[in-house]
């Protein structure tokens, strides 16, 4: 059976959703946009033109959902959209996905072939699903596996220093400096998914991960409208430098 994530995004694509998709904290609950996150243009924005300068091909998209940006990308050059749920798998492919396959961002030397890939997209703060920073390290270490020399990488991610970042639905927080954590469960059809455990942390703390890994921290763009400490982030393997 399909979590209740992927079932949602899986009907709004076959137009029978009949339910909202919600995100549980501990003590509150919100309806999640489906549509607008999942499967409106992925160009729309001021962020998009700073993500797109930094992905070349082939491109590996991590966790892509309904393949709202492999569409996109696989017109330009060579896309891997991959998901954990073959639920989602399904869906991408029958929206005109042409390489989807399941996969899973803690688990890419697995299943993908090795010094593959010009760039990856990781977006939707997944790398904070790596739960530690020992773990985030040994995702980012990863990534050298199934990358060429050169690679780019695009990810996101909440940084706790920021004082809207505690507003975060299921947000708690950590002793340690530089990081928070946060908690959400996904409801979708009277059926209430796992905890999702996320690890937050700021571009400090990613550049001390992706340094450790292999990688550095090329640049942070962090939208001026952004409320919640939200920040994108763009890294290269194996290069060092002042990061901007």
């Amino acid at each position: 059976m399909p979590s209740p994530f992927a079932r949602a995004l899986r009907d709004q694509h076959r137009d029978e959703r009949d339910a909202p998709l919600r995100v549980h904290g501990d003590d509150e609950c919100r309806e999640h946009p489906v549509e607008a996150f999942y499967f409106g243009d992925p160009t729309g924005g001021d962020a998009f033109p700073w993500i797109e300068s930094w992905l070349d091909g082939p491109l590996l998209d991590v966790g892509a959902g309904v393949g709202r940006d492999a569409r996109y990308f696989q017109a330009q050059f060579e896309t891997v959209a991959v998901e954990v749920s073959d639920a989602l798998v399904e869906t991408m492919r029958d929206r005109g996905v042409d390489d989807a396959r399941r996969g899973d961002l803690f688990a890419l030397p697995e299943t993908l072939p090795a010094d593959r890939f010009r760039s990856v997209l990781i977006r939707g703060t997944q790398l904070g699903l790596a739960g530690s920073t020992d773990r985030l390290r040994g995702t980012l270490a990863d990534l050298d596996v199934v990358t060429r020399a050169d690679a780019t990488a695009v990810v996101d991610g909440y940084d706790p220093a920021h004082p809207g970042t505690a507003d975060l639905i299921g947000y708690r927080d950590d002793p340690r400096d530089g990081l928070a954590r946060r908690t959400i469960r996904f409801e979708y059809a009277g059926e209430r998914g796992d905890p999702l455990e996320f690890l937050l942390f700021g571009p400090d703390r990613l550049r001390a991960a992706a340094s450790d890994a292999g990688w550095t921290v090329a640049a942070v763009d962090a939208p001026s409208t952004a409320d919640t400490g939200y920040y994108r982030a763009a890294l290269r393997r194996g290069q060092s430098g002042s990061p901007q």
